[in-house]
């Protein structure tokens, strides 16, 4: 006859709890590789996880700061061109809209659009303060931090489109000397 009631001896109760211990450290190791694997997923640009967490994700910034036409000094709230610009240390690309680039410009056409885009650029920056937001990319391949700039509600952006000066971004660049 035994002790302990339903026929489990105490050898049989240090194998229960040796599964349950090696099932609740699996059970860890899972969620631990399935975290790794997201957070990789995650920093893989383009991968449908990314698009959803950005999408949910946005974040805005106010910015209200006096802008001046980058020189070749220091750069710290300044104007490049006609989609890019300094702001607190930190360069920004408008990530709705290309614009002519200036350096160096390849046709007269491009260096006309560009100037023009960069000034006014320049006078919507200033006409008051903004909002920075960021979209399914943080940054470009340059170190550029792509944002959507607007002001109450409206693109800066969707102005310069209007306006002649950009074009809605969508992919490789066009020329501009046609």
């Amino acid at each position: 006859m035994r002790i302990g009631g339903s026929g489990r001896g105490p050898t049989a109760y240090a194998a229960s709890a040796r599964i349950v211990t090696v099932g609740r450290r699996l059970a860890i190791a899972t969620l631990v590789i399935a975290g790794v694997a997201m957070w990789a997923l995650h920093l893989q640009e383009g991968s449908p996880f990314t698009a959803l967490t950005s999408r949910v994700a946005t974040s805005e910034q106010i910015v209200a700061v006096t802008f001046s036409i980058c020189g070749a000094g220091r750069r710290t709230d300044c104007v490049i061109d006609g989609d890019t610009f300094w702001v607190r240390g930190e360069i920004i690309r408008i990530a709705d809209i290309d614009a002519p680039e200036l350096s160096p410009p390849r046709c007269q056409r491009k260096a006309d659009i560009g100037e023009a885009a960069k000034r006014r650029l320049h006078t919507l920056l200033n006409a008051g303060p903004v909002t920075l937001a960021a979209g399914a990319r943080d940054q470009d391949q340059y170190g550029r931090k792509l944002r959507t700039v607007s002001r109450d509600g409206r693109s800066i952006g969707d102005m310069l489109i209007a306006e002649g000066l950009a074009r809605r971004w969508n992919g490789p660049r066009q020329s501009w000397c046609e």
